[in-house]
């Protein structure tokens, strides 16, 4: 299968800009492998023509930061804060005491707070 050049519309594409509200603080942890990351729940509101197929309001989506300068943004995160992230979606693997778990979450490559 040939795939198509970068930037055209048949490429393949991850990516996923949120525009939101921060659920709660964010929260810095360390792996078993020493690798450190930091999460945070973004609420998004739903936009009406959503409202109108659902009674869900709104979506959590959980981020995920590997990058140290991202990890530094949203280190100052506080709940209600709006932000913005940019990034892919990834679905991670990980052991857990109850056994092996997935979690689909936006890995953040940039994340800004926006002033109101």
């Amino acid at each position: 299968m040939t795939e198509a050049p970068v930037g055209t519309p048949d490429a393949p594409r991850n990516e996923v800009v949120l525009c939101g509200r921060v659920a709660a603080p964010a929260e810095e942890r360390e792996l078993p492998s020493g690798d450190c990351l930091m999460t945070a729940r973004v609420i998004v509101d739903r936009d009406t023509a959503a409202l109108s197929r659902s009674s869900q309001r709104v979506d959590t989506i959980d981020c995920v930061a590997w990058l140290a300068r991202v990890q530094r943004t949203m280190r100052n995160w506080q709940a209600g804060d709006k932000v913005q992230v940019e990034g892919a979606i990834r679905r991670r693997f990980f052991r857990a005491e109850s056994g092996a778990v997935s979690r689909v979450e936006v890995e953040v490559k940039r994340a800004k707070r926006i002033r109101p």
